[in-house]
């Protein structure tokens, strides 16, 4: 019996320490488990931030295969392009002598820049530069010809408003009295081109009568006698961010005879004696230092050949009365207008003028209309 007991109890007990045992391994292994997972977590998280890529710069720089593709293309594009760039070399005035009294100089032997391929063309085309941020022109290149002549009378262009525009008058000083005109860089009688706020610059009366329009009247009187072409070009040359240009670089060249009828590289000067102007903002004041020289003005006679002659340029004058007596001579005197020609003529039936549609206004008026002179009846 007593050993029955003791066995019983030993079976309890040793049940006991089983379960004491088994309850124990179970928590140290939860311990374990959950130290396990704890550190697993931490690890993730390490690994999260060690491993996080690294966010790049967009930096836009191109590869080297790029940077050697590009210099490629850019080298080919300035080789295609330099016959055509050429006249940037004149676009500052670094090779430009200071204005002495002359309203052109010849520029580069008087040789235009135009490329060999352009010399060759017989197309009619007109092109104009897009205007710049500060609203200035640039160049205005066309191949003048019969086809782009106007056909119809010139509109008004005074809405128009190049960069550095002012309307002053010295009266008694400008022939004209107004110091500034709305110049076309190319006239309106070689292309019919007229409130285009792309060929209109700030100019003076004196680059524009003295200085571009004998130009103008010698490429027109060529193409007229001659129906060729004459490839035009003309530059408007500013410094830094000035607003009024400085001057203008003219290029002209005859394409069927080679040159030998219109070929000149000119630059006119924008300027006007007995006024100073300040070319950044276009304001100005009287100057009586600022004097004008001869020129020899360009001319083209009816079989297109081209000649030069001497003649003497606006100048300021001290005799109030001479200066009196000749604008009223110019605004008393008649000519006549056609209703879409580009001259002013002495008579009415001048070549193909038909007189029944001719009009007669003065002399200044048909100046102020940017009318050249013809060379036939004068």
């Amino acid at each position: 019996m007593n050993s029955r007991r003791h066995n019983r109890w030993y079976s309890i007990l040793l049940s006991l320490f089983l379960v004491f045992s088994l309850t124990g391994c179970n928590e140290n292994l939860q311990t374990e488990t959950n130290q396990s997972t704890d550190e697993a977590v931490v690890v993730s998280q390490e690994a999260e931030v060690t491993e996080e890529p690294k966010v790049e710069e967009d930096t836009d720089e191109p590869d080297q295969s790029e940077i050697e593709s590009q210099d490629g293309q850019l080298q080919e594009s300035s080789e295609n392009n330099t016959e055509a760039q050429d006249s940037s070399v004149i676009t500052t005035r670094e090779n430009i002598p200071d204005y002495e009294g002359y309203a052109y100089i010849a520029i580069n032997d008087n040789q235009p820049y135009f490329s060999d391929e352009d010399k060759q063309r017989t197309d009619a085309f007109e092109e104009y530069s897009e205007l710049d941020t500060l609203g200035r022109c640039g160049v205005a290149y066309a191949n003048i010809c019969k086809e782009l002549q106007p056909t119809e009378p010139r509109g008004k262009i005074g809405m128009v408003k190049p960069s550095g525009w002012h309307t002053v008058k010295y009266n008694g000083i400008i022939d004209g009295n107004y110091l500034y005109n709305r110049c076309h860089l190319i006239g309106f009688q070689l292309a019919g081109e007229n409130a285009n706020p792309k060929n209109l610059i700030t100019g003076t009366r004196y680059l524009n009568v003295v200085g571009m329009l004998p130009f103008e009247n010698a490429v027109d009187n060529y193409v007229e006698a001659t129906g060729n072409h004459v490839l035009y070009r003309v530059t408007p040359v500013f410094t830094n961010t000035e607003l009024v240009a400085r001057g203008v670089l003219m290029e002209a060249y005859s394409v069927e005879d080679q040159g030998a009828g219109i070929k000149f590289c000119y630059y006119i000067y924008n300027i006007q004696p007995g006024i100073g102007i300040d070319y950044q903002t276009g304001d100005s004041w009287e100057d009586a230092s600022v004097v004008a020289k001869e020129n020899a003005t360009f001319f083209v006679n009816e079989s297109g050949t081209q000649y030069t002659e001497v003649q003497s340029q606006e100048t300021k004058t001290s005799d109030d009365e001479k200066t009196t007596s000749t604008s009223e001579k110019e605004s008393e005197s008649k000519v006549w207008i056609s209703a879409t020609g580009s001259k002013y003529h002495s008579k009415n039936n001048c070549g193909r003028m038909d007189p029944s549609k001719a009009t007669q206004v003065t002399e200044q008026d048909a100046i102020d209309m940017h009318l050249g002179k013809c060379s036939r009846c004068w």
